[in-house]
């Protein structure tokens, strides 16, 4: 039997895409790859851990002030709320502010906003006055607001303000929450909305989280004051 030899390889043939173009392409490509890690990472943290907020009203001053950045925990949910805690909200359902941004594209945006700490329109930030079930009212007793029969001092409150200017006799519903801001004569809170078809109380699946630190500016770095508003009892007990 006779046996070919073994044929030697051919010259390879030339690529038809030059080096310094794939060197390019591939540089662009990685351009393209760490901004959308970034903003996937954002997504991720932004969904279920923390969310940046920026304060856009002077509702919560002096506690809080137009500009400051505070952390938003979403790890804690609406049952674990407690009165006199900060808390940031979607509100365009319960007092019909707007549209809540949905889909793929407005996700984007919302976690490129997050990046500056800017959130959407439809987002509030409140201090938390009465949990479900809470009897709240204002103002009967020497001017002072009450929660199931007690009355509180609120000493978050801006120098100089009322308690309300507006009456309110409410008995909140199972998951629902009154809430207001600590600036009571320029927040528009659960009190505007009173007409509305919750009575201006919030569900609890509308809450964002929690306040849990404010990180910017550094010289006011630090948790935020929940006031003794926790020590009242449950209404009932």
């Amino acid at each position: 039997m006779t046996v070919e030899p073994a044929q030697e390889p051919g010259p390879t043939a030339p690529s038809s895409v030059p080096e310094a173009t794939r060197t390019r392409s591939a540089r662009s490509l990685r351009w393209l790859v760490a901004p959308a890690v970034v903003l996937l990472a954002v997504l991720l943290v932004r969904a279920f851990l923390v969310t940046p907020f920026g304060i856009p009203s002077g509702s919560m001053e002096d506690t809080l002030q137009v500009g400051d950045r505070v952390l938003v925990s979403r790890l804690t949910g609406p049952d674990e709320l407690r009165r006199g805690d900060v808390v940031v909200f979607d509100a365009s359902r319960a007092w019909g502010v707007g549209e809540p941004a949905s889909g793929p594209f407005q996700a984007l945006v919302g976690a490129a906003q997050s990046l500056v700490g800017q959130g959407p329109d439809t987002d509030y930030v409140k201090r938390v006055i009465g949990l479900p079930g809470d009897h709240v009212r204002c103002c009967t007793t020497n001017g002072r607001l009450e929660i199931n029969g007690v009355a509180v001092d609120e000493p978050y409150l801006k120098a100089g303000d009322a308690p309300s200017l507006t009456t309110f006799d409410v008995t909140l519903p199972p998951d629902r929450f009154w809430v207001m801001g600590d600036h009571r004569s320029a927040s528009a809170d659960s009190r505007a909305h009173l007409g509305g078809p919750g009575g201006g109380a919030v569900p609890g699946d509308d809450m964002i989280g929690k306040v849990w630190v404010r990180y910017w500016p550094l010289d006011r770095l630090g948790s935020l004051p929940t006031g003794p508003l926790s020590s009242v009892p449950r209404n009932g007990e």
